[in-house]
């Protein structure tokens, strides 16, 4: 065989000769010179500082999503990391693209087109040299991340490199200080299988952890330099077609190395117990790579350990060191093989266990063939075993990471103390002994808790309730066990604040696989032992006995194995249970200081990146209590971050996990012969550069939109050998539709391409994604074709597509006959592009295992899914992890109710539609809030005559500053809220939602308007009355005073003969003007009914009833008579006679009044009795609607008709009701216009002119302070109105049941319902629920402004008393302005144009003036006329948006002679102080309300917000739907359901009202009942389908104890 010289050779090897070896410390110089220069070149550092992490590979990368075979330099590392992790084996020969290079083919340049030169020369005797030197060589890339890489890193990347059966380093020279390190921490986690054969000849499978495996061992080196390739000898003889060594000819390979001499590798050959096996046993094979002289330390140690050595040789002389000590070697009992380079010999033996080969032109085949026999025969002659960790026992090594690093010393001490304790304990009784907590009492709890969430019998509320009770003292008792000291010293090691939390775990993981991996072994080989047995007596069918105690045997093995399965995850499932317990109980344990601290423990290991279990595979439960505590603490250490959930289903064994480890580099439990059971979930971390390159691709989506983590969720396989006895089909389906609903893409693993076999699991997924659609869940899918054998033929692809499409379709049309909904064809159900969505991986192994390498194909689908799954993650939104704990338990509470769909209640979605409601409420109320300033300035417009008509546009223009903030406001919550992604679905509706209550709002508001408009010119009369009154009273009064001028000094006369003058004022008065009688509302609807409805008795008052809260209405209806069949008259008959109507007709009766009792509400306001006065007409008007909403109802669909009793009780209850608020604003219409009342009131204001014209105040000053006097009344009303305003403002704001949506305020008055355990109080809020909601509105307003008047109510009003003083203060200073800039030169031209100006109305009464002008010229007299004219336009004008006052209110108060406008602006400025300090004074806690009009009260002003929604009742138990919106699009529902018998359900055929709650009989699966007039019943769980208001209703079963 003849090859080249080998070229592994160092810088410092080339600077050899054969006859003097340099100076040691040169060439260590050398060497450490080369290794900086390599990792300045490949940017590694090797400082503590800044060793590379685990975390730092682990993250989604753009490096992670590549798939190169050449890169860049400065990525060399990155690339050969991200290789590995995917278990690639290609990652050692990825090479350097240069871009400087073209074509990678150098030239020597020659400009001569004429060939002159000597061929020979060219070829032989040019001294050029390629540039390969400057290659870096594949190995030392490895042996540099190696070098620069943490302890957790470097433990992956070997436990990787194993996985790819690659050799592993053994013996490492360390660069910087020439100490040779053995990595014996990287070894921990990696297991060898393999099968031999015993002396029966029956085979044995072994799964060791490889550093406890005793294996012979055989030892490879070589002195000087030899022309074959060691490695590749070694390669023939562990696997012919995989470079399990690396060797001079392989891809990446150069002249140059630099980390390997001295390094010593490792590799196992493991048979598989057939006959092709090159060896009958596991045996280690070991690798010096360089010349053995010069690493005397490795050679020594191997040597000694080795079983069989095996030296290359070149031809060396006598006196060559390196002779000596193969002569060392020869003389020594340890066999020993010589591949001698430069014979050509064949397979020699020298002596006993002494053998020779030449190699010199041999076929590499037969010399492998040689070797491996000559090793059979040594190992078949040697007794002496390799242990790798006995490798630490030789002195002058430092074992790495385990000397070196503390953390992990201190990691190991604690779990070999734990293991300590573990000791003569039977494996299968470990876990009853040591994790109590999880054991029988954990798997009785998840038993009583799937039980109480689906109830039989016929007593489901006492059944609910006795298991309540079970399941609190299966708790108890689950707290009460004892923390054993095992768990004790988990927990205290995890909650110390020493750094060694990460190692500790994987310590921990690593002696417990250790500790069980050969129990385990032995266990699964005795189940398929029983396993075969069992098939080969099904076979013979004439043996069921003997069937039957296989089975048993069968069953007993399977459930040792159950428990003698112990990993880290058993213990973390511990902890959740204790935490479960405590946090059940309300209590810590004896022997625990804090449980809260727990769910910390576990967050710190998922993010340090242990998988969390999620269900519990042996209970098939999920521990919701404990996931939720340990997501809470994620978010608190993470902040809320965003994952995009990945699950995978597939089949038991299909290679799931396998899939997850390798796209991710994560850690799934596929080793120690165990599956995964349950679901396990696991971050990893998406890198930022990766995150901003997403958010580039979202197309201008929110940065919030991206995530942060992958949340991968990993399950325990379909169709799985049922263990525990589990029902396969039901546990199947539950499986699937909880991980298909955590997922915003689940893989579907598929092994095979057969569609018979994916049949089942395909039904199951299917049907997973049609429950996710019908409850607005969105999940994608993904589907994966495991183990295809030729995946490039793109027609097969094709076909196998095609075949899927066909399959899924089929699947979906049987699901959704399951599910009840109409669906075609998988595309119905999900958006799922067959081409895209569809994957086919290559077979796993390149080979038969356990020799295998995982197939590059396999590795390069994965890569591909994975830029499929990022491809899919950057169009999702992601979920919050706060958010994505909440949808784990409306999965699992959904799922444990047996019917899904049915069950399922998207916590997520209701939360953030409530959220929505509370802000369409705020919505509302600032538009409603706004137009109420709007209405109110108007209102003042119209009394004041400012304004004629009211236009809708004006309105709208009033309200656009608000409508254009509320519609910001509204844009910003859908886009910016946390929610925004779900509240998406709403915007659009809730749009035309804000947009019609505004339209609302604005013609409401005109309404209104209009009527006041209509009301002003109908009570001019009154008005014009009272101002005659008032005028005329003042002019005499003026008139008597000017007559007793003399008398000014003389008081007590001037008071008598006022006393005098006032007295006979008043009665002309009472003789001219009929006094304003009281009322009687009721004796006039008596007289109303007796004239216009002859045939009614309006004096039944004997048997009088509050028809509002009769418990039935059966009293007060006959039958029809009409034509209907005898069988449904005599039904009606036997009902009415039985003096009950059914529960529809009582409800449609109950509809009826309470719309009555609404609608003739709203009447009563549109009277506006306080400023119109009371007429009977208006009781007449309430009868009539009445009468007419009777009629009308008798006329529709019903089966009877009323009796006179029924109108009269509801006309005589709507007016008893409506009584006093008619009687109160009748006593405010009298008080205000009532000529005596109101005259008396202003007896002292007449005084006060009297006095003052007595003493001869001038009229300016008069004038001034009779303004203010009028003032007074409009003053207090506008104050009392703005602080109405205002304060409903504030308890919208600030009171608990008032500040959110109508679900708030229906909490709170359940809970005041259930403090004050009023039973009439409760039916009137089953009854009439909207007159409860405004009885409790009112209240809570009365005991507001009664228990913070002084706090807030007071101090309000005085801040309006003094804005207002402020703004008629202001008002007369801008009037004195107005006038003395227009006055003029008081010339005739100045007065016609002053005059021209002014109005009409500023003309009146000009005869009487000018009679009373004395002395003064007609002109002088008009055109200071025409300036107090002016004046008082400007004063009311100024006011006129702020209180209802206006010229005409002094239209009767001679003006003409006031000239003195700055001593009216101060005498205003002077008496309106007092005036409101008067108001002030008046202000208390009786005269809030009483002085407002009805409808200006803020109960009144809540009451018009907060009742705007949905009244519609629960068809069961009356519960009133929760919707803040009126006429809603979707279905009703409620938050609480009640008991059905408040509505007056009966059991059938008794009198026994029902004690059934709704909530908890849809969860039955046989109770049923009569819909309407049906003899036919419905199951609750289907009440749907009785149609009608039932299929309008969103009923949530609910089984928590009554």
């Amino acid at each position: 065989m003849t090859e080249t010289k080998e070229t592994h050779m160092g810088p410092a090897e080339e600077l050899r000769t054969e006859t003097k070896k340099p100076d040691q410390t040169e060439t260590e110089k050398e060497m450490i010179t080369g290794s900086k220069i390599l990792f300045d070149r490949l940017h590694l550092k090797r400082s503590k500082d800044h060793k590379l992490t685990a975390a730092d590979v682990l993250q989604i990368s753009k490096h992670s999503l590549q798939s190169n075979e050449s890169c860049a330099e400065e990525e060399l590392i990155q690339t050969f990391i991200q290789k590995l992790l995917m278990m690639d084996y290609r990652a050692r020969y990825i090479t350097v693209r240069d871009p400087t290079e073209q074509d990678q083919i150098q030239e020597r340049h020659n400009d001569s087109s004429q060939c002159e030169c000597d061929i020979f020369e060219e070829m032989f005797m040019s001294n050029e040299e390629t540039n390969q030197s400057g290659q870096i060589h594949s190995m030392d890339v490895q042996m540099a991340v190696f070098h620069c890489a943490d302890g957790l890193l470097k433990q992956l990347m070997v436990t990787k490199l194993s996985q790819c059966q690659y050799a592993l380093p053994l013996l490492v020279p360390d660069p910087d200080r020439q100490q040779i390190e053995f990595p014996l921490w990287t070894f921990r986690q990696i297991h060898k299988s393999w099968k031999s054969r015993n002396t029966n000849n029956e085979i044995i499978s072994q799964t060791q952890p490889i550093y406890k495996a005793e294996t012979p061992m055989v030892f490879f080196f070589r002195f000087g330099s030899v022309s074959s390739s060691k490695s590749q000898l070694m390669n023939s003889l562990i696997n012919e077609k995989h470079n399990t060594f690396f060797h001079r000819n392989c891809p990446g390979s150069s002249r140059t190395r630099v980390l390997m001499d001295g390094v010593v590798e490792i590799a196992w050959y493991c048979p598989s117990g057939t006959n092709d096996d090159k060896f009958t046993e596991c045996v280690a094979f070991c690798n010096l790579h360089g010349d053995a002289g010069d690493h005397e330390k490795q050679l020594q140690i191997l040597t000694e350990m080795a079983s069989v050595n095996v030296v290359l040789l070149p031809q060396l002389q006598k006196n060559d060191e390196r002779m000596i000590k193969v002569q060392e070697l020869y003389k020594d009992s340890k066999p020993l093989i010589f591949l001698l380079t430069e014979k050509a010999s064949t397979l020699i033996k020298t002596r006993q266990g002494k053998y020779n080969i030449g190699l010199k032109d041999r076929n590499q085949s037969d010399v492998s063939e040689e070797l491996r026999r000559a090793i059979n025969v040594c190992l078949s002659e040697s007794s002496s075993t390799f242990r790798l960790e006995d490798v630490s026992k030789h002195s002058d090594i430092r074992v790495d990471v385990e000397d070196d690093e503390d953390d992990c010393r201190r990691g190991r001490e604690a779990a070999q103390h734990m293991m300590s304790l573990l000791e003569k304990k039977e494996l299968t009784e470990i876990k009853e002994s040591f994790l109590p907590h999880q054991g029988k009492l954990w798997h009785q709890w998840s038993q009583k808790n799937k039980e109480l969430h689906r109830p039989q019998g016929d007593d489901l509320e006492t059944d609910i309730s006795r298991k309540h009770t079970e399941i609190k003292k299966l708790r108890q008792q689950q707290h009460e066990s004892d923390i054993s000291e095992f768990m004790k010293i988990f927990i205290t090691e995890m909650n110390s604040d020493a750094t060694n939390k990460i190692f500790f775990p994987k310590w921990l993981r690593i002696v417990l696989d250790e500790y069980t991996s050969g129990d385990l072994s032995a266990l699964h080989h005795k189940y398929n032992e029983k396993w075969s047995t069992v098939l080969q007596l099904k076979e013979k069918h004439d043996k069921p006995e003997q069937l039957k105690a296989e089975q048993t045997k069968l069953e007993k093995i399977s459930e040792e194995l159950q428990n003698a399965t112990f990993g880290v995850e058993h213990i973390m499932r511990e902890i959740g249970q204790i935490y479960e317990s405590c946090s059940s109980v309300k209590k810590n344990k004896k022997d625990l200081k804090d449980f809260s601290s727990l769910p910390s423990l576990a967050a710190e290991m998922m993010i340090s990146g242990f998988p969390l279990e999620l269900m519990d595979g042996d209970a098939a439960h999920v521990p919701v209590i404990w996931i939720s505590a340990v997501l809470d603490e994620l978010s608190k250490k993470l902040g809320d971050q965003r994952v995009f959930v990945l699950s995978v289903l597939g089949i038991q064994s299909s290679g799931k996990s396998t899939m997850l480890n390798a796209m991710f580099g994560l850690e799934f439990a596929v080793s120690a012969g165990r599956c995964t059971r349950g679901a396990f979930m696991q971050l990893v971390r998406v890198s930022d550069e990766m995150k901003k390159q997403m958010n580039s691709g979202l197309n201008n989506m929110k940065t919030e939109s991206n995530f942060d983590y992958i949340l991968v969720v990993d399950t325990e396989g379909l169709r799985a050998l049922e263990l525990a006895g589990r029902s396969t089909r039901h546990h199947d389906n539950e499986l699937a539709t909880f991980v298909v609903g955590l997922g915003n893409l689940t893989l579907i693993n598929i092994f095979g391409e057969n569609p018979s076999e994916m049949q089942d699991i395909l039904q199951i997924v299917v049907q997973a994604f049609l429950r996710m659609k019908k409850v607005r869940l969105n999940p994608s899918c993904v589907f994966v074709h495991q183990n295809v054998s030729d995946i490039t033929a793109g027609d097969k692809n094709m076909e196998g597509r095609r075949r899927l499409q066909e399959t899924l379709d089929e699947m979906t049309k049987l699901a959704a006959k399951d599910e009840v909904c109409d669906a075609e064809c998988f595309s119905d159900v999900i958006r799922f592009d067959v081409q895209k969505d569809v994957k086919y991986f290559a077979q796993l192994w390149e080979g038969s295992p356990p020799m295998a390498p995982p197939n590059p194909n396999y590795c390069e689908n994965i890569q591909d899914l994975k830029k499929t799954i990022m491809s899919h993650a950057s169009e999702s939104h992601g979920t919050r992890l706060k958010d994505f704990k909440v949808r784990i338990n409306d999965l699992w509470e959904a799922l444990l109710n047996e019917r899904f769909v049915f069950s399922f209640r998207n916590s997520l979605e209701i939360s953030a539609y409530r959220k929505l409601e509370t802000q369409y409420s705020k919505w509302s109320w600032r538009l409603r809030s706004a137009m109420l300033e709007t209405e109110n300035k108007l209102h003042n417009q119209i009394e004041n005559e400012a304004i004629h008509e009211v236009k809708e546009t004006d309105l709208h223009r009033e309200l656009k500053t608000t409508s254009e903030e509320v519609k910001k406001s509204v844009s910003e919550f859908f886009e910016k809220d946390a929610d925004a992604n779900i509240l998406i679905q709403w915007k659009t509706s809730f749009d035309i939602k804000i947009k019609e209550l505004q339209e609302s709002i604005v013609r409401e508001t005109k309404r209104k308007l209009n009527e006041i408009l209509n009301q002003r010119d109908l009570k001019k009369e009154i008005d014009a009355q009272r101002t005659h009154h008032e005028n005329t009273l003042f002019e005499k009064s003026k008139e008597l005073a000017l007559n007793r001028k003399d008398k000014a000094n003389d008081e007590e006369t001037l008071k008598k003969e006022f006393d005098l003058f006032w007295k006979q004022w008043m009665k002309l008065i009472s003789r001219d003007t009929p006094t304003i009688k009281d009322i009687d509302i009721m004796r006039d609807m008596r007289e109303i009914l007796s004239d216009n409805y002859e045939s009614i008795n309006a004096d039944h008052q004997k048997d009088k009833r509050d028809i509002l809260s009769v418990p039935s209405y059966s009293d007060y209806v006959q039958l029809k008579k009409s034509s209907e069949f005898f069988t449904e008259a005599c039904r009606v008959v036997k009902n009415l006679v039985g003096r009950s109507l059914s529960k529809d007709d009582q409800a449609q009766i109950r509809s009826l009044v309470n719309d009555v009792v609404q609608q003739t509400d709203i009447m009563i306001q549109s009277f506006n009795i306080s400023k119109m006065g009371y007429n009977i007409s208006y009781i007449q008007q309430l009868i009539d609607y009445i009468k007419s909403r009777v009629t009308e109802h008798e006329e529709g669909h019903v089966k009877y008709v009323f009796k006179n009793e029924f109108f009269v009780d509801l006309v005589l209850s709507i007016c008893k009701r409506a009584n006093d608020m008619i009687t109160e604003q009748h006593g405010m219409f009298k008080e205000a216009n009532d000529p005596e009342l109101y005259v008396k009131k202003k007896r002292e204001e007449y005084y006060s002119i009297f006095q003052k014209y007595c003493h001869g105040a001038k009229s300016a000053a008069i004038f001034g302070e009779i303004i203010c006097q009028k003032l007074k009344e409009p003053i207090e009303q506008s104050v009392y109105k703005k602080s109405a305003r205002e304060l409903a403002n504030d308890m919208r704001t600030d009171c608990p049941s008032l500040n959110g949506n109508r679900s708030n305020l229906e909490k709170h008055i359940l809970t005041k319902l259930a403090e004050e355990e009023n039973f009439k109080k409760y039916m009137k809020y089953i009854k009439t629920p909207r007159d409860h909601f405004c009885g409790f509105i009112k209240k809570e307003v009365s005991d507001f402004i009664t228990d913070k008047f002084n706090d807030r109510v007071l101090p309000k009003m005085n801040k309006n008393n003094k804005l207002l003083q402020q703004k008629i203060m202001e008002a007369a200073h801008v009037s004195t302005e107005h006038v003395q800039v227009n006055r003029g030169d008081e010339s005739t031209e100045r007065v016609q144009e002053n005059r021209g100006d002014e109005s009409s109305e500023e003309n009146r009464g000009e005869e009487s003036t000018e009679e009373n002008r004395g002395d003064e010229s007609t002109e002088h007299v008009r055109v200071n006329r025409a300036d107090a004219g002016l004046w008082l336009k400007r004063f009311t004008q100024h006011l006129s948006d702020e209180l209802i006052f206006s010229e005409k209110d002094l239209s009767g108060v001679a003006h003409d002679d006031v000239d003195d406008f700055k001593l009216l602006e101060d005498v205003i400025k002077r008496e309106l102080p007092a005036i409101m300090k008067d108001i002030s004074s008046r202000f208390n806690i009786n005269n809030f309300p009483a002085k407002l009009d009805h409808k200006f009260r803020p109960d009144q002003l809540l009451i018009d917000d907060l009742c705007q929604c949905c009244w519609g009742q629960c068809p069961f138990c009356g519960a009133i739907c929760t919707n803040t919106i009126e006429n809603h699009d979707e279905d009703h529902s409620a938050v609480f359901h009640g008991v059905r018998g408040v509505k007056g359900a009966v059991f059938k055929d008794t009198t026994n009202l029902s004690v059934w709650i709704c909530t908890t009989s849809v969860a039955s699966s046989d109770r049923s009942f009569y819909p309407s007039d049906s003899d036919e019943s419905v199951l609750y769980s289907e009440y749907r389908k009785a149609g009608g208001k039932y299929a309008k209703w969103s009923i949530t079963p609910d089984n928590r104890s009554a």
